[in-house]
């Protein structure tokens, strides 16, 4: 018997709601606990840079919460204003974290290589998808090969949001790994700066899995419709 996939998206809802709140909580605990030698988010993101020798990506300060990235195309580490300047453990492990991204890109590391290449081609997709997926949805008995045309177009977002998983893990343990090595974080705030991490890259786990979720019900739809 198959499983109802409202249940499943019902499921992955809740799921999502859960990991959000708890990162959330997670990095605002952390976030009033000060890292052991004092630096700042910009401080610590620079700091990891020399450390690899790299001298041609830029620290700067973007406007709201939870903005943080790595743009490879500027070379440029954005951090949010409360990370930017902020001297607490939440912010040392995202500013390691980003930075992480920038080594990545420095060493051609392999995820983030594919990664970018899938940009372009994602983009393309998310600009058309709802519309095709819609439209593939009224006209499945007369036109199915629009809903099929919509789902391999979905299928891509997918593919990229399970190709950014080691993309991110990787990122956090070059983070975790630099931040022991050079005694940003004492033992116990390490555990800390961990935690914080790795509900971090819960959220995209989360992600990933409700992608495929969505996707299997259009091909639900579609095979259905089919046997129909």
């Amino acid at each position: 018997m198959a499983m109802n996939p409202w249940v499943i998206f019902i499921g992955v809802m809740i799921l999502s709601w859960i990991v959000s709140a708890t990162m959330k909580s997670r990095f605002k605990k952390y976030s009033k606990i000060p890292v052991d030698n004092g630096m700042s988010g910009k401080e610590i993101a620079e700091r990891m840079l020399m450390d690899n020798g790299i001298y041609d990506v830029t620290v700067e300060s973007v406007p709201w919460r939870l903005t943080d990235h790595y743009n490879p195309e500027k070379k440029t580490i954005n951090l949010s204003q409360d990370v930017y300047s902020s001297r607490s453990i939440a912010a040392a492990a995202v500013a390691a974290h980003e930075t992480g991204h920038a080594v990545q890109h420095a060493t051609a590391y392999a995820w983030l290589g594919f990664r970018s290449k899938m940009v372009p081609i994602v983009s393309f997709s998310s600009r058309w998808i709802q519309w095709v997926l819609l439209g593939g949805i009224i006209l499945v008995n007369t036109f199915p090969a629009l809903l099929f045309t919509g789902i391999v177009l979905f299928a891509l977002t997918t593919l990229f949001s399970f190709i950014t998983l080691p993309v991110e893990f990787n990122a956090s343990q070059r983070a975790l790994a630099w931040l022991s090595e050079r005694g940003i974080t004492s033992y116990e705030n390490q555990a800390k700066a961990k935690d914080a991490l790795k509900w971090a890259a819960s959220t995209y786990v989360v992600a990933a899995i409700g992608s495929l979720a969505t996707l299997l019900y259009y091909v639900m739809i579609f095979t259905g419709a089919r046997e129909a």
